[in-house]
């Protein structure tokens, strides 16, 4: 419980007084604005950040766990790594095996550790690793053999396999992939534990939490249900408190037009009094913050006809190893691409290719003679220079451009005049992101080539982003790990699987059940190299011969398990009805009815949870099924 919480740091105060009840099982999302305190509010909760004022407070014996901001290292594997995140059966672990220990301690030892579920833990942890893309052979590996991103997602592996009480998780997707991504969703689906979770990807928030606690103007307000009921009732508190504002403000200025009239007139001056009473009584008028807009705004290219860039049967690669065979693709001005595909497959590779970095190794490539690329990759933040700001770059970048040509380029992106002016080191990560889109979008491009570009914007931020790329002419190539992000701006799939480049007929829903089933089946989720998971003939070669002869064997256990899932989807289904009736009556809204209705809004986000979760199982089990009875 944080209760009366005051926080400040830099003499700026982040937190005044402010409160959050985390219950048991409650998986929270925390926004705000970069700077608000979320992250400093994580460092509080786990203590290493005194407080200013106030408390926090934790049931007896609750467990906590959150990522460490420090990759992990060594020589030890992977999974043995993991295991160890678990401190109390490690500890217990090492006292069994330790031949001093006297035989009724260990009779103790070996009782709580069948309690923990101990022997059950290397399964446990293999599987979270799995999810979060490392095959069998690679958990076996030393830790120091995997770059930094790498290391940080088996660090969350970590404070997963914790399985604590209370998990602090802050931008947990940011060196995930798309996959691990969807993967992380469905386990924070289940996760039986309370939850805090900072993120940026509002579709994760709508799916994997229950409330919303936003940091704004240094309290804590919460809110039932996902970012996007989030969005409307605070959408709607904000239309309220204007039309109260107006409504006040109109009853003050007609008493205060009597005042103005009679105040000299001694017949009306009683009443003049009274008035200038009623005006001190009028409640205060509360100013309505409007959040500053995010700006974005790609430059408008010149129109090139189709195709813009083409290739066939082209192959490319380093080192004379090709990574990627056979592609054939077309890209025109105004296509939505999206890249799928696990990290290691080629996504990078296939950017840098269609960016013109790098050349075929073989086949035949058409690109137009004008075509301008646009090419934004994160790792490009190491190449800014610290000491210097962001005109100097943009400078640099465009050496015959005015200096007020330079300042409306570096504004396209929200960088104004102040922060223009900012040295690199003194830049956040946000406006590091805008000075690399205003960099590589200065000459006005037809391809945008996008690899993660929205790693550390804000939501609102993404939001402007999302809408100057609907109202950008050129193509665009995106390589992102946000779902929500796929889903708003590409129109086209295509996934990055096996050496190959083919495009994907289906959506992020169809695309979560592919990897959800392919898990279940195989055992592991789609990985390196992994099967491609195209529809059609490619679509089910892997789970054909998965299944093979078992599947008929299968087939009365599949129906019972299918016929379950309809019967839960009709129950849910039920009561999401009632739920929504007792939301559509106005009674609820009442001021004595708010606690009802808060329930309501509740169980209604859970409601949806649980059905999009059991409209996964329903169309796994209906596949298996169908698989099975084809055998």
């Amino acid at each position: 419980m944080i209760s009366g919480v005051t926080i400040r740091m830099a003499g700026r105060t982040l937190l005044n007084n402010a409160d959050l009840t985390v219950d048991p099982g409650r998986r929270i999302g925390l926004v705000g604005r970069n700077g608000a305190g979320k992250s400093t509010l994580f460092k509080a909760i786990t203590g290493t950040l005194p407080l200013d004022g106030g408390d926090i407070r934790f049931s007896s014996r609750a467990r906590m766990a959150q990522v460490k901001q420090e990759a992990p290292s060594g020589q030890q594997s992977l999974l043995e790594t993991v295991l160890e995140g678990d401190e109390e059966r490690a500890a217990l672990m090492a006292e069994a095996e330790d031949p001093t220990t006297e035989p009724l301690r260990i009779a103790e030892v070996h009782d709580r550790l069948h309690t923990i579920g101990a022997d059950a833990a290397p399964a446990r942890a293999a599987t979270i690793l799995a999810g979060l893309g490392f095959d069998a052979t690679t958990q076996a590996r030393p830790v120091d053999e995997f770059s930094g991103g790498w290391r940080m997602r088996v660090a969350l592996a970590t404070a997963l396999f914790a399985n604590p009480d209370l998990l602090l998780l802050d931008e947990p997707t940011n060196h995930l992939d798309l996959e691990a991504t969807l993967w992380l969703e469905t386990w924070l689906a289940k996760f039986p534990g309370a939850c805090l979770l900072i993120s940026h990807d509002r579709g994760l928030l709508d799916r994997c939490v229950d409330s919303i606690a936003h940091l704004d103007q240094q309290k804590i307000s919460l809110t039932p249900g996902g970012y996007d009921e989030f969005v409307r009732i605070r959408t709607e508190r904000a239309n309220q408190q204007r039309a109260q504002n107006e409504k006040v403000a109109d009853q003050k200025a007609h008493l205060q037009q009597f005042v103005d009239r009679f105040r000299a007139s001694a017949a009306k001056a009683k009443q003049a009094q009274s008035r200038i009473k009623a005006i001190a009584k009028l409640p205060q008028i509360e100013s309505v913050i409007e959040d500053s807009v995010s700006k974005f705004n790609f430059p408008e290219p010149v129109e090139l006809s189709p195709p813009i860039l083409a290739m066939e049967s082209v192959s490319c690669g380093y080192d004379d190893r090709a990574i990627l065979k056979n592609i054939g693709l077309r890209i025109d001005m105004g296509d939505r691409v999206a890249l799928l595909g696990a990290n290691g497959n080629g996504k990078s590779t296939l950017a840098k290719l269609l960016a013109g970095r790098m050349d075929i190794m073989g086949g035949k490539q058409f690109r137009n003679n004008r075509l301008k690329v646009g090419y934004f990759a994160q790792h490009q933040e190491d190449e800014l220079v610290e000491h210097e700001t962001p005109i100097d770059h943009m400078q640099r970048a465009l050496p015959n451009a005015t200096l007020q040509q330079v300042r409306s380029q570096l504004a396209r992106f929200g960088l104004d005049a102040d922060r223009a002016s900012n040295r690199i080191s003194g830049c956040s990560g946000g406006e590091k992101a805008r000075l690399l889109l205003a960099l590589a979008t200065r000459d006005a491009p037809q391809l945008l080539i996008l690899d993660e570009p929205t790693n550390h914007l804000d939501i609102d931020a993404k939001d402007a982003m999302v809408r100057a790329l609907d109202a950008f002419t050129g193509a665009v190539l995106l390589i992102t790990h946000d779902p929500n992000l796929v889903e708003m701006v590409a129109d086209q799939l295509w996934l990055v699987a096996d050496g190959a480049v083919k495009p994907y007929d289906g959506d992020m829903d169809e695309y979560r059940v592919f990897l959800a089933e392919r898990a279940r089946i195989t055992g592991r989720p789609a990985g390196r190299g992994d099967a491609t998971g195209m529809k059609g003939e490619h679509g089910n070669k892997w789970d054909k011969k998965k299944k093979g002869g078992e599947a008929k064997s299968a087939l009365a256990p599949l129906k019972k398990q299918a016929k379950a899932c309809e019967e839960k989807l009709a129950r849910l289904s039920d009561e999401y009805k009632k739920v929504e009736a007792i939301l559509a009556n106005p009674t609820i809204y009442q001021p004595h009815r708010m606690a009802d209705m808060i329930s309501a809004k509740t169980r209604l986000s859970d409601l949806k949870r649980e059905t999009k979760s059991a409209e996964a199982d329903w169309l796994a089990a209906e596949e298996a099924l169908e698989a099975a009875s084809a055998a």
